[in-house]
């Protein structure tokens, strides 16, 4: 059987694991706390900041993209890109009804 270099286990070890995670509770909590608190238009964009860093952390710790390959990458950054088009797109048109 051939050994396969190009995709070997990387692994962060449980206390990194401990650590995203509580910090993806306090965050949460966040979220909550900010849709009950009335900030006026800096809702929606608190929000939004809030899920930004936890889906960056969700991607990059647990589903280990930081060790894919460049090409990956380049891939997520595009459907990235064209989420943030398309948000950008949706406010556009909600702001003026």
């Amino acid at each position: 059987m051939e050994k396969n270099d190009a995709h070997t286990e990387h692994s962060n070890g449980y206390t990194i694991y401990v650590i995203i995670w509580l910090s993806l509770l306090v965050l949460t909590g966040l979220t909550v706390a900010v849709a009950g608190i009335d900030i006026g238009e800096l809702t929606i964009p608190a929000a939004l900041l809030i899920a930004s860093v936890k889906a960056y952390l969700v991607l990059t710790i647990f589903m280990h993209l930081r060790n894919e390959s460049r090409t990956f990458t380049v891939f997520l950054y595009v459907a990235a890109f064209f989420l943030l088009i398309s948000f950008i797109l949706l406010f556009t048109d909600y702001s003026f009804q």
